[in-house]
């Protein structure tokens, strides 16, 4: 018996620190690439080639000079208002789609929530020309408008807060309408106090994805008062290597928000996206 509750406790220590190693291997995995552009950001232009990995004269030198060639302050704040709008549209829409899809009944419901997921399985690379000749034939090339335009609402928003709002039986509603509360009433005052974790998921995943888009911007934009940072940073590249580790700190400049908004929302994102996932 002793033999048995030792060969158990083996067993689960040894499953343990399996787990561990696997879990420090995937972690440095995972933060290679942010370390090594730090690290390469951070060198002398002479030292790019060196077999070292770390410099013995870190330099911020690479951080002034992408200021001084590109408007990135501009590109940033770009992206910040494109980021910005985009969520919260996509936030609003998500809701009042979500809503309709759950507490209201109209014919063809459940075949409609069929069609906006559908949508999820097309890449954006198809659709991508169709929006530019519809936003071109608007007149709304080189601006906000023709960057925001096809972003205004998300697919899986709407299935996340579709999801979430499940979890809430129907006699709140009826109870509310009995009140004399209308249905945006509803919305702000019950349903939204208390869906936080899935706001804070899709705004977490609405701006990241608004932030880190490329090939739309690269398109859709033709002069630098509209172009994103994303865009910005690309336009430092050339073939010397000076130019690449201006590139590579404008990358860390891009990455420096993102990191800051997973960090500080990576609980509230997680809960959110497991909202409404088990029923009960």
């Amino acid at each position: 018996m002793v033999n048995a509750k030792i060969t158990k406790k083996e067993s689960v220590d040894g499953s343990r620190v399996f787990r561990l190693i696997l879990n420090i291997i995937v972690v440095i995995l995972v933060l290679f690439p942010i370390i090594y552009a730090f690290v390469m950001s951070v060198k002398p232009s002479h030292e790019l080639y060196d077999k070292t990995f770390f410099t013995a004269n870190p330099t911020l030198q690479n951080y002034k000079d992408v200021f001084k060639i590109a408007p990135i302050e501009g590109y940033i704040i770009n992206s910040l208002i494109v980021s910005i709008i985009i969520t919260v549209f996509q936030m609003i829409t998500a809701i009042l789609a979500a809503f309709a899809l759950h507490f209201l009944n109209f014919r063809k419901k459940g075949l409609l929530f069929a069609v906006i997921m559908a949508t999820t399985m097309i890449p954006g690379e198809t659709t991508i020309i169709s929006n530019f000749l519809m936003i071109s034939g608007w007149g709304f090339t080189d601006s906000f408008f023709g960057l925001v335009a096809p972003y205004l609402t998300s697919a899986m928003g709407i299935f996340l807060f579709r999801q979430a709002f499940q979890s809430f039986p129907m006699e709140i509603y009826e109870a509310s309408k009995m009140d004399g509360a209308s249905d945006l009433g509803f919305i702000f005052k019950i349903l939204i106090p208390l869906s936080k974790p899935t706001i804070g998921a899709l705004a977490v995943q609405s701006f990241l994805g608004a932030w880190n888009m490329y090939m739309w911007p690269l398109l859709i934009t033709g002069s630098d008062r509209y172009r994103t940072v994303q865009i910005g940073i690309s336009m430092l590249n050339s073939a010397d290597s000076q130019s690449m580790l201006l590139m590579i700190a404008g990358v860390v400049i891009c990455m420096i928000p993102s990191l800051i908004i997973f960090m500080f929302a990576q609980k509230n994102m997680v809960k959110g996206l497991t909202t409404g996932a088990v029923k009960g």
